[in-house]
C-alpha cells in the first residue's frame, strides 16, 4: 500500500514538470562538399562602406586571464612544436606548418594569421548588416579550427581579400581542403557567395569526390 502511494506521488510530481528535451542549440554537421556548396545563398556582393576597423581584432581572446590576445592564442593552439610562452604572452620558439604553401614557419613573428573568409569578403557577403559585436566575434572566431589559420606572410598577402574564383593556395594538393574550409566558414556565419565564387567552388569540388564539410552555426 505504501509503495502504491509513493508511486502515485511520483507520477503526480512528474506531471507538473515541463516536458523538455535537452538538445544542442547549434549542432555540428558533416555533409559532402557538393551538398555544402548547394546550401550557400548566391547573391551579388557589395563592398559599400567597408572599413577593416569595423571588425575589431585582435581582442582578449577566449581566456582574458591568460594575457594573450586572439592571435597569440591561435598561434599557441596551432603550433606543431609548442612554443615557450613567457610573461605578457611573449612567444618564443615553436614551429607552424603553413598548409597553403607547404612551408614550415619557425618564428611566431613571421607567421600571419589568416581569416579563412577575409574581412572584406565577409562584409561583401552579409556582414555589413551585422552588429559591431557580431563582426568582432567573426574576426576573433576560435569556435572553428578553420576560421583562423597560421600561414606564411607571403601566402596570406597573396590571397589578400580574394575569394576562390580569384585565388587558391599555391599547393594544388590542398585545394579540396581549402575550399571545404571556405564553404564551412560561410555556412557557419550564414554568408552568401557570388556567382563567380559559387562556380569556382563547384569546379574545384568536381575533383574532390570524397571531401566533406563540417560546420557548426555560430551563436
Amino acid at each position: 500500500m505504501l509503495n502504491a502511494v509513493l508511486r502515485g506521488l511520483t507520477v503526480a510530481s512528474l506531471a507538473v514538470l515541463p516536458l523538455t528535451v535537452s538538445t544542442p542549440a547549434h549542432a555540428a554537421e558533416t555533409i559532402p562538399l557538393t551538398a555544402a556548396i548547394d546550401r550557400l545563398t548566391v547573391a551579388t556582393e557589395d563592398r559599400t562602406g567597408y572599413d577593416r576597423d569595423l571588425f575589431r581584432h585582435w581582442n582578449s581572446g577566449e581566456d582574458p586571464a591568460d594575457g594573450c590576445h586572439t592571435r597569440s592564442e591561435v598561434l599557441i593552439s596551432e603550433a606543431v612544436e609548442p612554443p615557450t610562452v613567457g610573461p605578457r604572452c611573449r612567444i618564443t620558439g615553436g614551429r607552424w606548418w603553413s598548409y597553403y604553401d607547404q612551408t614550415w614557419i619557425t618564428s611566431a613573428s613571421s607567421a600571419d594569421l589568416d581569416h579563412m573568409g577575409p574581412l572584406a569578403e565577409a562584409w561583401d557577403s552579409g556582414a555589413s548588416g551585422w552588429t559591431p559585436e557580431r563582426r568582432e566575434a567573426y574576426a576573433n572566431d576560435q569556435g572553428a579550427e578553420a576560421s583562423l589559420v597560421a600561414v606564411t606572410a607571403r601566402s596570406n598577402r597573396s590571397k589578400a581579400d580574394q575569394d576562390p574564383a580569384q585565388w587558391l593556395p599555391p599547393a594544388a594538393a590542398v585545394h579540396c581542403r581549402y575550399v571545404a574550409e571556405w564553404v564551412g566558414t560561410k555556412l557557419r556565419w550564414t554568408l552568401s557567395a557570388d556567382q563567380a565564387e559559387a562556380a569556382a567552388l563547384r569546379e574545384v569540388a568536381m575533383g574532390c569526390p570524397d571531401q566533406t564539410v563540417t560546420y557548426e552555426p555560430a551563436s
